[in-house]
């Protein structure tokens, strides 16, 4: 009980300075992603993003976090393959099979994991908006990674 009360403290500190630090990139994003001109949106998306990274590295056993991260996967999936965009449900079932290729706190338990596992955050925008967009989506990058970061600590790892 406790451990889950001090994750949930962590993660709202997390989403609620990233969501400060995302105001400063608002002004240039919103030209370009009019929703990233609200703060509730803002605040939201990452404290979403961080209870997400805070689930994620337990993907590789069978856990709530793998059960609702499996569920969202597949929600997001059936509305790709409804807008008929094959290639990225694709990229995204790909994804979604990656911690089934280890042991239970095997590389999703690692820092170079918890680096590298956000980084669909920008990189999509990149794809989507061009280079000029990444700087507005590293907030919520951060908040996806101190919330991976968050589940490493409270496992002991680091």
């Amino acid at each position: 009980m406790a451990g889950g009360l001090v994750t949930s403290g962590l993660l709202l500190l997390t989403g609620t300075a990233l969501q400060s630090m995302s105001g400063l990139y608002v002004h240039y994003a919103a030209q370009y992603v009019p929703t990233l001109n609200d703060p509730l949106i803002n605040g939201v998306g990452t404290v979403l993003l961080s209870l997400f990274g805070a689930l994620f590295p337990d993907t590789d056993t069978d856990s709530k976090g793998q059960n609702i991260i499996y569920s969202i996967f597949i929600l997001i999936d059936i509305g790709l393959l409804y807008q008929k965009s094959y290639k990225m449900a694709a990229y995204l079932g790909l994804f979604s099979m990656l911690p089934a290729l280890g042991h239970h706190r095997g590389w999703t338990h690692s820092w170079l994991a918890m680096l590298l596992v956000g980084t669909p955050i920008f990189i999509i925008p990149i794809m989507v908006f061009g280079s000029h967009q990444v700087i507005d989506f590293i907030p919520f990058y951060l908040s996806f990674t101190l919330g991976y970061l968050s589940h490493l600590v409270l496992d002991g790892l680091f």
